[in-house]
């Protein structure tokens, strides 16, 4: 079967702050537009084949695709599912703060306002199902964001509970996966 790859965006100032994100629409910092400039000419310089970047219609990731778009001729288009997840009242607090740190557990939640990590996985998830039928054909990069990541991540490996709350990428990081033929 085919592959796929993800990279999670370019920096933010919320990420130097060590803020959760989120739906919230930060812009890149300057190191964040470099940092896609970078991923774009390793992309392009490397043994990548990538037919299509799909990317969050947030700043962060937009700004991210455009510039390894420019980088490698690669077209792009906005893929509304790779949204980061709405972490309701936690948007804006401390990344490492206990209290998130275990609502991340809570799969069920909404967070006061936000999108439970059930409903998160369930659209990301059916994005990968149909990516996967396209696989044999076309190799996708996903531009998105840490708590897609953590989805991506579980869709290919299982994991417990905590290791998918702890699960994480780096900026502009690139994290490559295959699809494997189901056997039920």
């Amino acid at each position: 079967m085919g592959k796929l790859y993800f990279t999670r965006h370019g920096q933010t100032i919320w990420n130097v702050e060590n803020k959760i994100c989120g739906a919230t629409d930060i812009e890149l910092t300057e190191l964040g537009h470099e940092q896609a400039v970078k991923l774009g000419k390793m992309i392009k310089t490397g043994t990548y084949h990538i037919d299509e970047i799909l990317y969050s219609p947030l700043i962060r990731a937009a700004e991210t695709a455009r510039h390894i778009s420019e980088q490698t001729g690669i077209p792009m288009r906005e893929e509304p599912r790779l949204k980061e997840q709405n972490f309701g009242h936690y948007e804006g607090t401390a990344r490492n703060g206990l209290e998130f740190g275990q609502a991340k557990t809570h799969f069920i939640d909404h967070y006061n306002g936000g999108e439970t990590m059930l409903h998160l996985c369930q659209r990301i998830y059916n994005l990968l199902d149909e990516l996967k039928e396209e696989a044999d054909y076309k190799t996708y990069l996903l531009v998105a964001h840490n708590g897609i990541s953590r989805v991506i991540q579980s869709y290919f490996h299982d994991m417990t509970n905590e290791e998918y709350a702890a699960f994480g990428i780096k900026n502009c990081e690139i994290k490559e996966y295959e699809f494997e033929k189901q056997l039920y």
